[in-house]
């Protein structure tokens, strides 16, 4: 027997979800604020900076709570490249979610913007002023986007497999609705 939790906390499960909307907003803001130059693009960049810095914080008190609470296991019936394949994926969205928000906010200080968020919020500048450093973090804030953005679809993939292919109580263990999957002994 072993004690780990059958489903993630109730909180786990609130910030994941809460987090899911945040970065798909963040994936389409950014995706609208590289293609624009209309007087939109201002306000977009001042939500885009704002939420990056809220997601941040969110990661780091969701990587906190992980370590609280812990995670479910996966079904004993998954093959060892899922769960290999879970594993690695979600270590890389953690990375990400930490990575890209320190990304944007260095490309910004090394461009010599004031990273000023909703409310006047003033983070000050870690980094001097660089144009060579700008476009270095700015080529991988924009490339690792896409990374992320592709990460997130797969993501949702595997997600929506184990929901309505496998039905192995994976989705129910991160879901707010209560579970009917059948549960799969777990190792």
């Amino acid at each position: 027997m072993t004690d780990a939790p059958r489903r993630f906390a109730l909180i786990q499960r609130l910030v994941h979800w809460f987090m899911a909307a945040c970065i798909f907003a963040m994936l389409f803001i950014g995706a609208g604020m590289v293609s624009t130059v209309a007087p939109k693009y201002l306000p977009l960049v001042l939500i885009h900076k704002t939420l990056g810095v809220a997601l941040l914080a969110l990661v780091l008190i969701r990587l906190a709570l992980r370590l609280y609470y812990g995670a479910p296991p996966l079904p004993a019936d998954l093959p060892w490249s899922m769960k290999l394949g879970a594993r690695l994926s979600h270590q890389l969205l953690y990375g990400l979610m930490i990575v890209m928000p320190l990304l944007g906010l260095g490309m910004l200080w090394a461009a010599a913007y004031p990273v000023v968020l909703y409310g006047g919020i003033q983070i000050p500048a870690l980094l001097s002023q660089s144009d060579g450093v700008h476009t270095l973090l700015w080529n991988a804030h924009f490339y690792l986007g896409f990374t992320f953005f592709a990460l997130v679809l797969l993501h949702l993939a595997a997600a929506l497999f184990h929901a309505l292919i496998r039905r192995d109580g994976v989705f129910g263990t991160i879901s707010l609705l209560p579970s009917r999957d059948r549960m799969t002994p777990v190792e």
